[in-house]
């Protein structure tokens, strides 16, 4: 996998979320997503769409400033708001809407919702279907320090990430942001200094400030934590000011333990194999029968003593006859 960190000086707009939650049809919460770009960049929203008979059209809307950035008739052209005329255009993909905006500027950070709109039996209807967190980076301005700007950890292992203020006004909000893998919020920290935390790090995270100064430590790291972290600062009136941020990339510990055991199978494997070759090749060069076959009385040798002792009892003694 291949990262890249491009994460110059940042300034980023955040805001809290709606107190609805984005729904469906039936109820069911929609996942909020996360986009970050530059300015002057594009980006794409999707909204999905249901393709009820009902329906009569689709907004998109910005919560803080209470304006509709367009609304998307179901069989007419869609009406744009002059604050984004010509920037804004949209296709229909199957159950999704694609909503492109142009040319993104610092003021179009803000919480973007598709709503769809129904009208059943004159009874008008508006559901909530997507909710979209866009952050546009400015590339003139650095608010915050953070530190480090990456980090190589095992699984398992701990890392802090440092986030440096240089004010902190009554009333601001921290948050730390992942922003590229699985966008969303890990932390938001409130001026009371009421904290909450992304599911998915559960009591694997700490946090602790003084001042000026916050560390947010994240425990038990698993591989699906690699991402970019940014940290961020919520202040009531204005941008959310934002670091330039840390990308975190987890080691795949246990996959490098199982190779490295299983070079050490076939390097003992294959010595096995050789030495087995070289004691064959031995013993077929040596003729080692005669090491092991049992040995043959020498039957020549007893044939020929039997034959002598025989031959000496029966001569006769010609000298010894009286004839």
């Amino acid at each position: 996998m291949l990262w890249i960190l491009c994460l110059p000086n940042a300034s980023l707009f955040l805001l809290l979320l709606p107190c609805f939650p984005a729904q469906d049809g039936g109820g069911n919460e929609q996942s909020t997503d996360v986009i970050s770009a530059w300015e002057g960049d594009s980006i794409n929203i999707i909204c999905p769409v249901n393709g009820s008979q009902y329906q009569v059209g689709m907004y998109l809307r910005v919560i803080r400033q209470n304006l509709d950035v367009a609304y998307f008739p179901k069989e007419e052209s869609p009406s744009v708001n002059p604050a984004f005329a010509n920037r804004v255009e949209s296709s229909k993909e199957g159950e999704t809407l694609r909503i492109t905006l142009h040319r993104l500027q610092e003021s179009d950070s803000e919480i973007y919702v598709c709503s769809e709109f129904l009208n059943i039996n004159d009874n008008p209807k508006e559901i909530y279907r997507k909710t979209t967190i866009v952050v546009v980076k400015a590339k003139s301005r650095r608010a915050l320090e953070q530190s480090p700007l990456h980090a190589n950890p095992e699984q398992g292992q701990s890392v802090s990430i440092t986030c440096v203020m240089k004010s902190s006004p009554e009333g601001a909000k921290f948050y730390l942001l992942r922003t590229h893998v699985q966008p969303g919020t890990v932390l938001s920290v409130s001026h009371l200094n009421l904290s909450e935390v992304s599911p998915a790090f559960g009591n694997r995270l700490g946090y602790s400030r003084e001042g000026n100064r916050a560390v947010v430590t994240l425990h038990k790291l698993q591989e699906q934590d690699s991402d970019i972290y940014i940290c961020a600062q919520d202040v009531e009136g204005s941008p959310l000011l934002s670091a330039s941020g840390t990308m975190l990339l987890v080691k795949e510990v246990e996959q490098a333990c199982e190779k490295s055991s299983w070079d050490f199978y076939a390097l003992v494997t294959v010595m096995a194999l050789l030495f087995f070759a070289l004691v064959c090749c031995i013993l077929y060069r040596v003729d080692v029968k005669k090491y092991f076959q049992k040995k043959k009385p020498n039957e020549v040798y007893e044939d020929m003593s039997y034959n002598s002792r025989r031959s000496t009892l029966v001569r006769n003694n010609t000298y010894s006859r009286g004839e």
